[in-house]
């Protein structure tokens, strides 16, 4: 099996949350779990800012859930999508 890019939307609980302390705290959980490719603040409308978090991790099955999960449990995140999941 190969390696998959999976793209997931972070949306904080707050506008005004620091999202720059936020990506320090996905950098943190995410450590040992899977590579982060890159993560891009999102522009969402009337001030509100998502990150997307580009991940990449081995093709095996319950792993993007799995850091889905992780994500959705960090303190300061009210909700996580998975926006894109391709084979690399």
């Amino acid at each position: 099996m190969g390696d998959v890019l999976v793209v997931f939307r972070v949306l904080p609980e707050d506008v005004d949350n620091d999202l720059s302390k936020l990506e320090s705290k996905i950098r943190e959980k995410l450590n040992g779990v899977c590579k982060i490719n890159d993560i891009k603040t999102e522009e969402i409308g009337f001030g509100l800012k998502a990150l997307n978090v580009q991940a990449i991790m081995p093709d095996e099955e319950g792993r993007a859930d799995r850091v889905e999960s992780i994500l959705a449990g960090i303190e300061g995140v009210s909700q996580v999508d998975t926006k894109d999941i391709s084979l690399i």
